[in-house]
């Protein structure tokens, strides 16, 4: 083969392996892969879950469903477990104007999915603090977010940094120290809204 198309074919090679590196998820070289995150659902029941007494939330298919009914009332699924420092993963989904999230810490600081009740749009992978502060808010998640599909967000919190990514690509990060204390892992059916959320591969590490 004569030099120039083996220089050609290298090129091609180097390019390809750069495209395929660019389109990585951000997490695949993390040192805590999704597979080394114990699982916080069983697939079965809420068992290490504190379970409400609305009968919002149950396991279908090895699903965890949260449900409201004609009555609208919110509910709150907490983990027995309390994190400070923790990986929390997990695969979502949902569709139309539903508003829930995963919460973390206390004071509670709440990791929006879905419609804001206040801000009337999507604000899912967005920090909620009793607003949604400019840089806490994930802008890209519009873009890679597959409505009515399974999607995969993950929530680091390392001391006064929560950082969030969805489907594999860093959408959010947020600093406040306010945020420090261990709490339970809670999930959310928001009050005066009917709505579905389903949530499976659920995953926490302490850190």
């Amino acid at each position: 083969m004569p030099a120039s198309t083996l220089r050609t074919v290298g090129l091609l090679v180097v390019a390809s392996l750069g495209v395929a590196f660019a389109h990585t998820p951000t997490w695949a070289t993390d040192v805590l892969p999704t597979a080394s995150l114990p699982s916080i659902f069983n697939g079965r029941d809420l068992t290490g879950w504190q379970v409400p007494p609305e009968p919002y939330w149950k396991v279908v298919d090895g699903v965890l469903v949260g449900q409201s009914d004609d009555a609208k009332q919110g509910s709150m699924l907490y983990t027995e477990q309390a994190y400070g420092d923790l990986v929390v993963e997990g695969e979502v989904r949902f569709g139309g104007d539903i508003d829930s999230g995963i919460m973390v810490r206390k004071p509670e600081l709440q990791l929006q999915i879905g419609v804001s009740r206040s801000l009337k749009r999507d604000m899912t992978c967005s920090f909620y603090t009793g607003k949604y502060p400019e840089e806490a808010r994930a802008p890209r998640a519009a873009e890679l977010l597959k409505a009515g599909e399974w999607n995969r967000i993950r929530l680091e919190a390392k001391g006064d940094t929560f950082t969030v990514w969805l489907n594999g690509e860093q959408v959010s990060q947020y600093k406040n120290a306010t945020y420090a204390e261990p709490g339970p892992i809670g999930l959310q059916i928001h009050r005066g809204v009917m709505m579905k959320v389903e949530f499976r591969d659920l995953r926490a590490l302490a850190l």
